[in-house]
């Protein structure tokens, strides 16, 4: 009995914080309702209503099933958290397809759940069809995804929501960020998005600014200005227009968005420090030190590479064609200055490899960027010398090695091996994604392309993926996508969990 009160407890809590966080985000559906209602919109705005109306009734039920734990919110635990995140962001998928799908501009409900897992995991990959005739609110309703999965659902609701914040820590740590800027989680979600919204201010103004200079029409400039922040600093790829970046053909709106792209693949905890005036983190962090230098290399490899091939013959398009493209993928941003196609016919297999290497790799932990982070790839490094330098030194040497991330951490085995298992995984879910494109006929560096593009939620395309692509490589990739955001952990706990339960319901038959 005490173990079925205990499952009952947890389904729950689950349900309770689950249906909060959904209720949180059917209300920003007042935005694109809003937008909608401003530019007469009238089908985008009934498609909404419908969808937002869906949504807070789906919050509703579910915090109306949590209700009777609501006071033993202190009691959360960690498989409670992980597990009320995962699950979050299945339903939220599921929820925010529905004005995708009703809007006409969508093959199937895949493809819809498919473009918002790709916004709300900061991927940038699409299956919506004819975006250059979008409506104002349903743009406006695919960046704020990409805004929103990039400082994270459930930050969004314990900034707002939450009052109590007992096991609100677990939560937050199962979306996949672990940083503390203040002593609580509460006060951490606010600072990330006083930082996000501090940037939102200046960076549309650059940006509206640049658009207004290259000949946009003011409101066109300025819609445009924010959609493409809320892409860049997100490191989402999302953009109004089907030609991406291109569509500007301006080499200042691109260095625009490439500077707010490599400061949004930052961790918040590094511009939360800067902002306290503690600018030597730039060069003692470890995770800067293991971007600049990744990044400076792929860079120098990538432009030597093709200018062997003879593609770009200038320094401005070796500039605009190569260091964006590579930039754009090492933080997982995935806006492209050249065509999908171009990197399979003129970048050749070295080129791609490159491109393959830094969408793993990808940004900072606890930033909006993907792929298995710069902080674990300089924590296995430094592990990997810690270990020679063991060996090297006398057995009764005592040295401890340290790392500085924020402040000083000690450099432990267990932290290491930590890293190279969520490497690991990575790793195998590439290789997976690689094997299963090749099976279904594409060559294999495209294949190998897109998984890393895929897994490290960055959003470059080499032709893949498309609407026509079988389905089973469409649901690998939402899968794929969905595990790379939140890296790993919530969605093993809610696995567990679900398979927790099958078993209970299979013994309780059994035993009756």
């Amino acid at each position: 009995m005490n173990r079925l009160k205990n499952k009952v407890y947890s389904l729950e809590i689950i349900c309770y914080y689950t249906g909060y966080i959904v209720l949180c985000i059917s209300a920003v559906m007042i935005i694109p309702l809003i937008t909608a209602l401003l530019f007469q919109e009238w089908d985008p705005f009934f498609d909404f209503a419908i969808s937002m109306a869906l949504a807070i009734l789906v919050g509703l039920i579910l915090i109306m099933i949590g209700m009777q734990s609501k006071e033993n919110k202190s009691n959360v635990q960690w498989k409670h958290g992980f597990t009320v995140a995962a699950l979050s962001w299945i339903l939220l998928t599921i929820l925010c397809a529905v004005p995708y799908y009703l809007s006409g501009h969508i093959l199937s409900f895949t493809d819809a759940c498919f473009d918002v897992m790709s916004g709300f995991t900061t991927t940038g990959l699409v299956l919506t069809q004819d975006l250059d005739h979008l409506s104002n609110a349903l743009n406006m309703w695919r960046h704020i995804l990409t805004f929103l999965g990039g400082q994270g659902m459930v930050v969004l609701t314990l900034t707002f929501l939450v009052k109590e914040t007992g096991g609100a820590y677990k939560m937050y740590v199962g979306e996949g960020k672990d940083i503390e800027l203040v002593p609580n989680v509460k006060g951490t979600a606010r600072q990330i998005w006083k930082i996000s919204m501090v940037y939102l201010a200046i960076g549309t103004l650059a940006l509206w600014i640049v658009g207004l200079i290259i000949g946009l029409k003011p409101v066109s400039a300025f819609l445009h200005a924010l959609y493409i922040f809320e892409s860049s600093w997100s490191t989402g790829g999302f953009a109004p227009m089907t030609q991406n970046i291109m569509y500007y053909h301006s080499g200042a709106y691109e260095t625009v968005a490439m500077v707010i792209f490599i400061l949004g693949s930052f961790n918040f905890g590094l511009h939360y420090a800067l902002w306290q005036g503690k600018r030597k983190e730039i060069v003692k962090n470890i995770e800067t030190q293991s971007f600049f230098v990744t990044s400076f290399l792929a860079c120098i490899f990538a432009l030597a590479g093709l200018a062997k091939l003879h593609v770009y013959p200038d320094i401005m398009s070796g500039y605009r064609r190569v260091v964006f493209n590579v930039l754009s993928a090492h933080t997982t941003t995935g806006f492209g200055s050249v065509y999908a196609r171009q990197f399979a016919l003129e970048w050749g297999d070295f080129g791609v490899l490159i491109m393959v290497i830094v969408m793993m790799i990808g940004g900072s932990a606890c930033s909006t960027a993907g792929g298995f982070k710069g902080l674990r790839v300089g924590i296995v490094f430094k592990g990997l010398i810690m270990d020679v330098r063991k060996l090297l030194s006398s057995e009764r040497s005592l040295k401890v090695f340290k790392y500085h991330h924020i402040k000083d951490y000690i450099l432990e085995d267990g932290v290491v091996r930590s890293s190279a298992i969520i490497i690991c995984c990575y790793m195998v879910m590439f290789t997976v994604g690689t094997l299963l494109g090749a099976y279904l006929g594409y060559p294999l560096s495209s294949a190998a392309f897109e998984s890393a593009s895929v897994s490290g939620n960055v959003g470059l395309s080499i032709g893949v993926t498309t609407p026509s692509m079988p389905l089973i490589l469409k649901l690998y990739y939402i899968v794929a996508m969905y595990l790379g955001r939140l890296e790993f952990l919530s969605v093993f706990a809610l696995i567990g969990y679900a398979i927790g339960g099958i078993k209970k319901i299979c013994l309780t038959t059994v035993n009756r």
